[in-house]
């Protein structure tokens, strides 16, 4: 095998794991049944078949065949792009965190992945019998965990979860965090590869290094995020659609199907990425406008695994789209009023009256002046919102008690930070300024210029392989720039430019170098002039990404907090029901208690007294077991018994900043102090 096939196999090869094993684990989980025998037992055929039809070529002619989708590459590239994830991987398991006390979303994907590992279904029951029926005095819901119905609904959709859930069952909790730098190593691994298929293998090791080396990646890849999967999806989505342009048509369906199908299960792990997919639905259109049977097999993958993400949402998650409902309905309508575009745009240039009409336009647009308007537009987008600060203040006032919190939690932030308090502002109008924290003024303007290239190129049909990629960046970035629909502290707020932003500036920075490579060497530059110049703008470029990641890269935060939780299960012991009567400890601890240490867990309601809580402990009693009232402090729960500590964690967690780069990390400490009532 060469080193061109070798590269195009290894970075498309995870999108086709993660895509097989979604396909499997979903089935499962809707029937209650998502257990390791079954998952891995019909993993292993689905997988070697999906990697069997995606991998292998047939191409429409024998030159193909040899070099595989990218062209002769040399050895280098391949060993370059293989030598960066790796080097990632062992760099960010050695850095992982252990953030499965709930305080945030990488928390709350390990206690779902943690029921889903033990029991294989949804969703968590909330024990009632076991508090002597439930009281009116209790409640059992906490941050990313929904009382509905009668039950307890994880928050998020399921995708990540069922994933973490494997190594889960491999490797216990620690092997559900290690999975976070796997599939961050394999994100690394697949942006490499659509390097390599859209700008050159010679550059693929460069794209991995640049993107491996942002904070954001960097910090993603060291806790539970759903970002990473979706990347994965993502990249080799657009990857297989790439490799099948060469391939006979049947073989050519064959990826387009399994393209589609990667791209589509990204809403089974992020529910916002029927935003990044809706491209794909307009190309589909138009591959079928144009009679290609790639076409309908790219439709049928998107709808597959569209309705896959959503069937699930809806069934098991539906309190969590409840929540969204704000900013998802719209987005449902957008899409459904894409789709109905796409279907008529189909119609139109299949019917021979508009058909010629609308390809004659197209082909005048692209001999006139539009395409070089588009260039110096996408310019003025990029200054636009360079600008933005300048004339916009973006706020939000809140209107229920999850935006007021939010709210309170910004106006601590800006109270560290020594900034004017309004718990009112995003800081939306800065999401610009957050691109070059991260990638740097050089790579931002090389990617803006590269833009600016491919956009004209596309418009005068050329550079067709760029096509929907490009549509997909420029479409989603866009849109997170105007609204990053995120708390603005950072780093958390780099999650949002993670997702696609700034792996899809990567992506037009490298194009943008390579193309200026390029014009050195036509207009006479010798070709060790031209390498020099390449090797020095890539370190021009990696200047600024690691003067932003430097203090963090080797920055440990969220340890201890396995060994932690696992002392306090050991010292509450079997056959409690715990009561939690601090509001803060309720909110970290309670699906803690029902998913690790195995115990039915309740919070006292904000009215609860404490006649109340001695109430419920007689009825804990009654029903046979031995109750345990939970607080942060001695004071909170000695009215009940003697106080006794069960934990007392001091760590590091990541600091937070709203106008400036992410730097340092604050102390963490966390104290669970329990009372073991009497009997009464």
């Amino acid at each position: 095998m060469n080193a061109g096939r070798l590269l195009a196999r290894i970075t498309v090869a995870p999108a086709l794991l993660v895509a097989a094993w979604l396909v499997v684990a979903l089935p499962l989980l809707m029937g209650g049944v998502f257990r390791p025998g079954p998952a891995i037992l019909l993993w292993a055929p689905v997988a070697a078949a999906a990697l069997w039809l995606g991998l292998r070529r047939r191409p429409r002619d024998a030159t193909a065949e040899r070099d595989g989708p990218l062209g002769p590459a040399p050895w280098w590239s391949a060993a370059g792009v293989i030598a960066v994830a790796a080097a990632f991987l062992v760099f960010e398991a050695l850095m992982c965190s252990e953030q499965i006390i709930v305080r945030r979303d990488p928390a709350s994907y390990v206690q779902f992945a943690t029921w889903l590992k033990d029991h294989g279904s949804l969703p968590i029951p909330e024990l009632r019998w076991a508090f002597g029926g439930g009281d009116p005095a209790l409640k059992f819901d906490s941050p990313a965990f929904y009382e509905h119905d009668g039950s307890v609904v994880p928050q998020f959709m399921a995708g990540l979860p069922m994933i973490l859930a494997l190594g889960g069952w491999a490797g216990g909790t620690h092997g559900m965090l290690l999975m976070a730098p796997l599939l961050g190593a394999c994100s690394v691994l697949a942006f490499g590869g659509l390097v390599a298929r859209l700008v050159g293998p010679r550059w693929a090791p460069a794209g991995a290094l640049l993107l491996a080396l942002t904070l954001p990646m960097l910090w993603v890849s060291r806790s539970t995020f759903s970002e990473p999967p979706a990347l994965i999806l993502l990249l080799g989505g657009l990857s297989l659609l790439h490799d099948g342009r060469t391939e006979r048509p049947g073989a050519a369906a064959v990826k387009a199907f399994l393209g589609g199908l990667a791209l589509g299960l990204i809403v089974l792990v992020r529910i916002d990425g029927i935003r990044d997919i809706l491209p794909a639905v307009v190309y589909a259109g138009l591959l079928v406008a144009w009679r290609r049977r790639t076409g309908y097999a790219l439709a049928g993958g998107l709808a597959l695994g569209a309705a896959a993400g959503l069937v699930e949402g809806y069934v098991k998650s539906r309190p969590y789209l409840d929540y969204l409902h704000a900013s998802l309905d719209p987005l449902l309508m957008i899409s459904g009023a894409i789709v109905v575009a796409t279907a008529l745009m189909v119609v139109l240039l299949r019917w021979d009256a508009t058909g010629r009409r609308l390809r004659a336009a197209g082909a005048a647009i692209g001999r006139g002046r539009l395409p070089g308007a588009a260039a110096i537009l996408t310019a003025l987008v990029m200054v636009g919102f360079a600008v933005r600060p300048l004339v916009q203040t973006v706020r939000r006032v809140p209107t229920n008690t999850d935006d007021r919190l939010n709210a309170q939690f910004i106006e601590a932030v800006q109270k560290i930070d020594q900034l004017p308090l309004d718990g009112t502002r995003q800081y939306s109008e800065l999401s610009l300024y957050w691109v070059v924290w991260y990638i740097g003024i050089p790579a931002l303007m090389l990617a803006t210029f590269g833009a600016a290239l491919l956009v004209r190129r596309l418009m005068r049909r050329q550079s067709p392989e760029w096509l929907l990629p490009y549509a997909v960046i420029v479409w989603t970035t866009v849109q997170v720039l105007i609204r990053p629909g995120i708390t603005p502290d950072h780093p958390w707020a780099s999650r949002r430019l993670i997702g696609l932003v700034i792996p899809g500036l990567l992506l037009f920075t490298v194009f943008a170098a390579a193309w200026t490579t390029k014009r050195l060497r036509r207009i006479g530059y010798s070709r060790k002039v031209v390498r020099i110049t390449a090797v020095a703008g890539v370190a021009l470029m990696l200047v600024p990404i690691v003067i932003t990641s430097a203090g963090y890269m080797v920055e440990r935060t969220d340890q201890k907090e396995v060994g932690a939780v696992g002392a306090m299960c050991d010292r509450l012991g079997p056959g409690r029901s715990v009561v939690v009567v601090e509001a803060g400890t309720a909110d970290r601890f309670l699906q803690v208690l029902r998913g690790m240490c195995g115990l039915p867990a309740a919070r006292a309601a904000t009215f609860a007294t404490r006649s109340d809580v001695r109430r419920v402990i007689g009825k804990i009693d009654r029903a046979g077991r031995h109750p345990v009232v939970m607080g942060s402090k001695p004071d909170q729960v000695a009215p009940y018994g003697r106080p006794r500590q069960i934990m007392r964690l001091r760590s590091r967690q990541d600091g937070r900043t709203l106008d400036e780069p992410p730097a340092g990390s604050w102390g963490l400490g966390i104290d669970v102090w329990i009372a073991e009532p009497a009997a009464p």
